[in-house]
């Protein structure tokens, strides 16, 4: 099958970016017959990163399992402001970073590149996921706990973490049936589902958060543009003191809540 064709056939049905990821598709199957079976499924509307089994982020190549969430291009704003902030630490020791609802494990993947290495630690309640995290993370040393929140973290991390990436589901209920067919047919609820007003994960880990960062460690949340003022509060509320990133570029909103040192 030749470039032309693969564009046509997914161009007909309905891929915005067709040539991009006929490239992709192009670029990953080893064989006619694999080609054939890909471009397919994409065609069918599975999303193009379960088709390829990887996803590019914050310039790593993520394995991707079917049903796993998708890491996201916008949570690149969560990744660069966590960096930023463990930087300075990450000069003298080896920081301490926890990927909490870490889906394929990319935040944590990123950050540890980012950071030159860190002791890791990733958790999720979805066994397919914590599988697949447990492959990208392996590389970086990483330690990936299945269970929720932080019930299923070892409890020597409490007061030693210095970046808490929670990327928690934020969509509210009612919405989570106007998402894209790619992610509401395909990946798990869990990670898509945030409650009536899309906050209620965050609650939950903005109120034991506190207990679990080092002094001086900060909370990072991702969250639509319209809830950030709520979600800050909700972080201020759980004892951290909250602000909030945007970057228009990505359409990309984080809440970062931090540990008041003493």
């Amino acid at each position: 099958m030749s470039e032309s064709a693969v564009v046509t056939r997914l161009r007909a049905a309905g891929c915005v970016f067709a040539e991009d990821e006929a490239r992709i598709i192009l670029g990953t199957a080893t064989t006619p017959e694999e080609l054939a079976a890909m471009v397919a499924r994409r065609a069918g509307g599975l999303p193009l990163e379960h088709v390829v089994g990887w996803a590019e982020f914050c310039g790593l190549r993520i394995a991707v399992d079917p049903g796993v969430f998708v890491p996201r291009r916008r949570t690149e704003l969560l990744v660069r402001e966590a960096v930023a902030l463990a930087r300075p630490a990450a000069a003298e020791r080896e920081v301490v970073v926890l990927d909490l609802c870490c889906g394929s494990g990319a935040v944590g993947a990123a950050l540890a590149a980012g950071l030159g290495g860190a002791r890791l630690h990733a958790a999720d309640l979805d066994p397919a996921a914590v599988a697949c995290a447990t492959r990208n993370l392996a590389p970086a040393g990483g330690r990936v706990h299945q269970g929720d929140l932080f019930a299923a973290l070892p409890p020597e991390l409490r007061g030693t973490v210095d970046v808490l990436a929670a990327n928690v589901p934020y969509v509210p209920s009612g919405a989570v049936g106007l998402l894209p067919p790619e992610a509401r047919d395909h990946e798990a609820l869990i990670a898509l589902d945030g409650g009536h007003d899309g906050l209620d994960v965050m609650r939950r880990v903005a109120a034991a958060a506190a207990g679990w960062l080092a002094p001086g460690g900060s909370l990072l949340v991702e969250s639509g543009e319209r809830q950030a003022r709520a979600a800050a509060a909700v972080l201020s509320g759980g004892g951290l003191r909250p602000r909030v990133a945007t970057d228009d570029d990505l359409g990309a909103t984080v809440v970062i809540g931090t540990r008041q040192p003493g």
